[in-house]
């Protein structure tokens, strides 16, 4: 899928539910699609979102759950 194909408020809606579970994770700078991911550049950092999970919030938000959000903000790799 192509990075214009995706949503960008998705992904800034889930790193805003993010920083619930973890502050450090920062703003959104940019995005980069690949088969089945997508990498997320924040302020401080990365993190990898699954293509799907990123439709999810588009589609229906409601779906994805803490749960689902904390193992995937457990990704989160600050800037060194």
């Amino acid at each position: 899928m192509a990075k214009n194909n995706l949503p960008t408020y998705a992904i800034v809606e889930l790193l805003i539910r993010l920083t619930k579970h973890n502050e450090a994770i920062g703003d959104y700078k940019d995005h980069a699609v690949y088969d089945t991911d997508v990498i997320v550049k924040t302020s401080s950092g990365t993190i990898v979102f699954p293509q799907t999970i990123v439709i999810r919030q588009f589609e229906s938000p409601e779906s994805i759950t803490d749960d689902e959000l904390v193992i995937t903000g457990a990704g989160f790799k600050l800037s060194g």
